[in-house]
């Protein structure tokens, strides 16, 4: 059984024809409805930029979103500092 759909996608005043995984096809018209929020909002607060500017300044925005998310949810700093202290209290416990 073929798990795949076509689906057609209204972003920014633009049809765009996909071919998705059945399960993905509520997440993928979610996110296009997210990015005609976002660039709908951009047109508002300035009306007199390109489409080609109001998207880039919407991909930006879904990349920094995207970053600090990625930024929120990095142990690796946590992890570091766990194996420090971790050597400070074997070093410590060595000496005693």
């Amino acid at each position: 059984m073929d798990d795949k759909i076509k689906i057609n996608l209204l972003m920014a005043d633009d049809n765009y024809p996909l071919t998705i995984k059945r399960s993905d096809e509520e997440l993928v018209r979610a996110a296009a409805k997210q990015v005609n929020i976002r660039m709908n909002a951009y047109r508002e607060l300035y009306p007199n930029l390109s489409d080609k500017r109001l998207a880039v300044m919407t991909a930006y925005l879904f990349a920094w979103d995207a970053l600090k998310e990625k930024q929120r949810n990095d142990t690796a700093p946590y992890a570091r500092k766990v194996d420090e202290l971790t050597k400070v209290l074997e070093d410590y416990m060595r000496e005693e």
